[in-house]
């Protein structure tokens, strides 16, 4: 008889786990409980492998790894110090807006955000200002095509990329942007949306986060914010101190959406910036102005930046001779302080490393990149590691990474691309 009730008992507990299991996949109930289920996992792992203990160690000899037949692989680089043989786009002559002392934008819709999904919830409501009716479920099915897999970031191109192919809107994305630049757009009736470093409330970690600057208040020295994590439904206010620092972590990037026919507006507005080539060329030149200027992890920060506007303009050898110095800086700072999510959300060490026949180094910054992520996310990652694979002889390792770059986010990385010239 005992026996008996004991199985009973044994079969119940498993019923019960099916049930739970069940029940934590229906969509209501997850959507509830995946980011409490993810943070404990994560606070687990971080218990047992702290990721802010593991540091990047570039390969020593830069100069001497880099072989004339590999740089004559790189797209020809352009030197910051060089004039820009791009031309000018010809701007319009515009009648600029006055820039009122204080303003605030009106009919953003808020939404708050669902697990891991500011970027979409955020695009959604910078649209929703201009009529659009959708919702972050919509923009997360191309930004974030597999909720399942928990893609861990969405950049500002693949944003331009969905309102240019999904909507009637356009969007323009630039770096090196500034207070006053924000002004001039909110005064001309657009919000901005910029990609910004955060404190995550859960574990007081830095992360990144994307939010909409909908107003300002020069009296109070204050940004009126849309945020899909933080809210409330209503703007609130954010000292110009704070944004200006924060903002800095992702390169003071912003993206504008707008209507097609207003596009001679916004390039006025933007200037110089309206051209990618002299925008890079600008925000190179503030980088290293604060990386001269600036301690500790903001320094850090201003080397990172430096490495990726030198990336977009082609200039790879120095942007990696930029980010060594940036990651001997990260390994300097107090564990506390190190940024250990940062390659979740900014890839730009991989192509220069990579252009720069640093191939190893590709390698192992995605393998320290990769155990510091709790789920095999990351698409950028997999991709540029594949290609270094590749670059090394390891086609089967090369065809692995890609395989995988290509299945988290088939919209995201050319890795089905280089798959098919693979398999040529």
């Amino acid at each position: 008889m005992r026996r008996r009730y004991i199985l009973i008992f044994i079969f119940g507990i498993l019923a019960l786990c099916l049930l739970a299991g069940f029940a934590y996949n229906l969509p209501p109930i997850h959507e509830r409980l995946a980011w409490r289920v993810d943070t404990l996992r994560v606070q687990v792992k971080r218990y047992f492998n702290p990721p802010e203990q593991v540091v990047f160690v570039p390969q020593e000899q830069v100069d001497a790894i880099v072989s004339g037949t590999l740089t004559a692989m790189a797209p020809t680089p352009t030197s910051t110090s060089l004039p820009l043989t791009e031309t000018p786009v010809p701007l319009p002559s515009l009648t600029p807006t006055a820039i009122p002392p204080s303003l605030a934008l009106t009919g953003i819709r808020h939404e708050y955000q669902k697990f891991n999904n500011c970027a979409p919830a955020s695009l959604a409501m910078v649209l929703s200002y201009w009529g659009w009716q959708g919702d972050q479920f919509q923009t997360r099915a191309y930004l974030r095509p597999s909720f399942e897999i928990d893609d861990k970031n969405v950049n500002p191109y693949e944003i331009v990329d969905y309102v240019q192919k999904n909507t009637q809107f356009d969007a323009v994305w630039r770096v090196g942007g500034n207070l006053e630049l924000l002004k001039r757009l909110l005064a001309a009736g657009y919000p901005v949306l910029i990609e910004k470093g955060l404190l995550d409330p859960h574990d007081h970690t830095w992360l990144g986060h994307y939010q909409i600057i909908s107003g300002y208040n020069d009296a109070k020295a204050q940004f009126l914010v849309y945020d899909s994590y933080e809210g409330p439904p209503e703007a609130y206010g954010v000292s110009y101190d704070v944004i200006a620092q924060f903002w800095r972590h992702f390169n003071f990037v912003y993206v504008v959406v707008f209507p097609r026919d207003r596009t001679a507006e916004v390039q006025s507005i933007l200037g110089a910036a309206s051209n990618p080539q002299q925008n890079f060329q600008s925000a190179a030149q503030l980088a290293s102005a604060e990386a001269g200027s600036l301690t500790g992890r903001e320094q850090f920060f201003a080397w990172f930046n430096l490495g990726s506007n030198l990336v977009s303009l082609q200039d790879y050898v120095n942007a990696a001779r930029a980010y060594d110095n940036a990651f001997a800086l990260y390994a300097a700072l107090p564990e506390s302080e190190r940024p250990w999510r940062l390659l979740w959300y900014q890839d730009g060490p991989y192509p220069a490393y990579y252009y720069t026949g640093r191939y190893q180094d590709v390698i192992n910054l995605a393998h320290s990149t990769l155990l510091n992520v709790d789920k095999p996310v990351l698409e950028e990652t997999y991709y540029w590691r594949g290609m270094a694979k590749e670059a090394l002889g390891d086609r089967a390792g090369a065809v692995e990474d890609l395989t995988r770059a290509a299945t988290l986010n088939p919209n995201s990385t050319p890795a089905a691309e280089e798959l098919r010239h693979l398999n040529s």
